[in-house]
């Protein structure tokens, strides 16, 4: 686990955030050195079934136009697919948000520029799987990939570089989760293989954001609970503009690949044990504060993910009883 050492007095603490970006920038090479070290690259192209492609109608006149029937997705899958790869596709606005912040120069600019190139890999298998196989309705795709991209992307977490680290920390998990549940939903294993791939590149997104914030909860332990606690009770996935989230994100919850239960148990739980958030000493009065807020968060928020178990278990029960008769 990256840290700094321990032997900063009071004084020694960074306040503003270029300083805090300054004391962070000899862990991000560190973290960078070790992602390289684990990091298996893989082909985008290895992953697309191309047999199955066929020409579609359009400017081509032997084309075939798209039909429903043609996908082999779960109903589920196919609605996660188009969410996870539209969100996806926003990797400009993106990148726009965290090369503002932590700047292009330095440890912090060969991270952004390394980064970007990987996730720019999800956006491109994930297109090409979808065409190849039919899957998706490829007019509405990418009439929403133009509405979803015009629109941009503006970070909840501006306040500060903290908080863009604690969020990514979360959200990067909650992608690994988000496609590596669609994958298993889609009820296609070339899908599966697919979206298992992308989802272990999320993870080491995942382990290098959570390092960072590991070594700053060391550095600001202040500022950096404050950023957690923010982060965590107003949390939202990137996609959250696409047109049409709020019907899409209901189906993708009822299907069990994205809802309360899951963000609390594999999304916030993991990140928050692991940096050992709740029993984190030494804190000031504000991180005490944001450290009682997070508690009291969690403690509602399981409350919410049992009464959605509970009202899920009820929606899925009458479906199949209306699919049995």
């Amino acid at each position: 686990m990256a840290s700094i050492p321990p032997s900063r007095s009071a004084e020694d603490v960074p306040k503003s955030d270029v300083q805090l970006l300054q004391a962070l920038e000899e862990v991000v090479e560190r973290e960078i050195d070790r992602h390289l070290a684990v990091f298996k690259e893989w082909m985008p192209h290895e992953y697309v079934p191309w047999s199955r492609g066929r020409d579609f109608d359009g400017v081509l006149a032997e084309g075939e136009p798209w039909a429903a029937d043609q996908s082999p997705l779960t109903e589920v899958g196919r609605v996660a697919m188009v969410v996870n790869l539209l969100t996806e596709d926003n990797l400009p606005s993106y990148h726009h948000e965290i090369a503002t912040l932590f700047g292009r120069d330095g440890a912090w600019g060969t991270w952004v520029h390394r980064w970007t190139a990987e996730e720019a890999r999800h956006s491109m298998v994930m297109r090409d799987y979808l065409m190849a196989s039919r899957a998706v309705d490829p007019v509405a795709l990418e009439q929403a990939r133009m509405a979803h991209m015009s629109a941009g992307f503006v970070s909840d977490n501006r306040h500060s570089p903290l908080h863009t680290v604690a969020y990514v920390a979360f959200q990067e998990l909650a992608t690994r989760i988000s496609h590596r549940n669609t994958g298993r939903s889609s009820g296609d294993p070339v899908c599966d293989r697919l979206l298992a791939r992308v989802a272990l590149d999320e993870n080491l997104h995942m382990i290098f954001y959570r390092n960072l914030l590991q070594a700053a909860l060391e550095i600001a332990p202040d500022q950096a609970m404050r950023a957690v606690a923010d982060v965590v009770t107003g949390f939202r996935m990137p996609g959250h503009g696409m047109p049409g989230f709020e019907r899409a994100a209901a189906e993708i919850a009822l299907g069990g690949v994205y809802n309360l239960r899951v963000h609390h148990d594999d999304v916030l739980q993991p990140v928050l044990r692991h940096l050992k958030i709740l029993g984190l000493s030494g804190l000031g009065a504000e991180g005490l504060k944001a450290q009682e807020e997070l508690g009291e968060f969690l403690g509602s928020l399981d409350g919410q993910a049992t009464r959605f178990d509970e009202r899920r278990a009820a929606i899925l029960a009458r479906r199949e009883a209306r699919r049995q008769k």
